[in-house]
């Protein structure tokens, strides 16, 4: 607790599970050695979709793959979807990273979970429905369980025995940031001293790719370049890449992670949230919402714009999203504009949505922790009215003067959603 009495909250444990594939050190020195993990669908179902590009978690038995049955059993299997099993496998890294003692009555008290998603697996309810109109008989009992957005959270609370605040979020792409957000509030409002929390998804599909190909959303150009195909702030950009993912967060509150010796990557020090007010897909044009949003985190972080170094954007690859959120950034910051590095890490890993938030986070505290930026990936020649330093293609080291790193890190979603957390090294 700090002299003001206000509680610090800090992050000791990371679990990522990403289309570079299972961990968070995997995904890390992958994506800062600039590679890029888009790649071409070839599942026949595809074939009469615009869109044949996407950003799939690997699947293997080879470092850093993801081989469901090496984690789960045939039964348990049957209970949990894709996305359950991904948060599953990040929480299980970032509790083991904390080395949070889940068996000490005390703590398993006091530990909640908040892990949202974005939407299910369309996939899974088609498939159901096709059963159900052969025979009633073939609904599987689990059905229901698997299509419930708070089902993560609620795994992970029974898998780990914690019996803190059990919370789901389900905010379109904002979500995954608007669940640690939320869960740094219930640390700081003494409802819990340790929270696991962040998103997950996994809903590629056929039926996905194709009801995201209508909205005109997706990058359609770069099939037979897949690795080309999202390139956030770029002239060529026409689209994001769907991906899948989890991302996962131990947060805690400084003092009772001093007391257990725990190590610290970083700090959340606030956390922004407004509404556009606008239109069910588009952004506001003045992006007031992202305005707000970044203001209130560093209005509660109590920074002052010339603090803030670098900005993980939402910037997803798209021709209005992404000059907006810039146009955005430069209102906010001013002059300080000039000094800051603005890079999206979709141009790596598509756009993992519901997972978006909690992902691009870690890397935000990652950046801040290791004083290395991830790059914006294919970013070969910015729009003309795009120009901050945008990190094109290849990391860079944080230079810095202070005591502490600090960053952003924003989200918006669907339906005018909009979150921004500001995070910093931990001083």
């Amino acid at each position: 607790m700090s002299m003001n009495g206000t509680r610090r909250v800090v992050v000791t444990g990371l679990g990522l599970v990403t289309p570079f594939g299972v961990g968070a050190p995997h995904t890390w020195l992958n994506l800062t050695a600039g590679r890029v993990a888009t790649r071409a669908i070839e599942d026949e179902r595809y074939k009469k979709i615009p869109c044949r590009v996407a950003a799939f978690v690997p699947r293997g038995t080879e470092e850093g793959e993801l081989n469901l049955s090496s984690h789960f059993s045939a039964t348990e299997l049957r209970t949990l979807t894709p996305s359950i099993c991904y948060a599953l496998i990040a929480a299980k890294e970032a509790i083991h990273d904390a080395k949070l003692n889940v068996d000490d009555e005390n703590i398993s008290e006091n530990t909640g979970v908040a892990i949202g998603m974005g939407m299910v697996d369309i996939e899974d309810i088609i498939n159901t429905g096709h059963k159900f109109s052969q025979q009633y008989s073939k609904i599987s009992p689990y059905f229901i369980p698997r299509i419930l957005l708070n089902m993560a959270a609620g795994h992970v609370s029974m898998t780990y025995k914690l019996r803190g605040p059990n919370h789901c979020v389900t905010t379109a792409c904002a979500t995954g940031a608007h669940a640690i957000g939320d869960a740094f509030r219930f640390i700081k409002n003494s409802d819990a001293n340790v929270m696991v929390c962040g998103g997950t998804e996994a809903s590629i599909s056929p039926i996905g790719i194709a009801g995201f190909c209508r909205l005109r959303a997706l990058a359609t150009k770069f099939n037979d370049r897949p690795e080309k195909a999202s390139r956030p702030f770029d002239i060529a950009r026409e689209g994001f890449v769907m991906g899948e993912g989890a991302g996962i967060l131990v947060l805690e509150e400084l003092e009772h992670a001093k007391d257990r010796g725990a190590n610290i990557y970083g700090e959340i020090l606030g956390y922004g949230l407004a509404g556009d007010a606008f239109h069910i897909t588009s952004p506001v044009e003045d992006g007031r919402g992202a305005m707000k949003a970044m203001r209130q985190a560093m209005r509660e972080a109590g920074v002052n714009r010339e603090e803030v170094k670098y900005i993980n954007a939402h910037a997803t690859s798209t021709p209005l999203g992404d000059a907006i959120e810039v146009q955005a950034i430069k209102k906010v910051f001013e002059d300080h504009s000039n000094e800051l590095h603005v890079s999206s890490t979709k141009g790596a890993i598509g756009h993992l949505q519901g997972a978006a938030g909690a992902v691009e986070a870690i890397f935000a505290i990652l950046a801040c922790h290791a004083g290395y930026i991830p790059p914006t990936a294919n970013l070969e020649e910015p729009s003309p009215e795009l120009d901050l330093d945008f990190v094109p293609r290849l990391a860079k080291a944080w230079l810095q003067t202070s005591d502490r790193r600090v960053a952003l890190s924003n989200s918006f979603g669907f339906g005018g959603t909009n979150a921004s957390l500001c995070v910093a090294s931990y001083d």
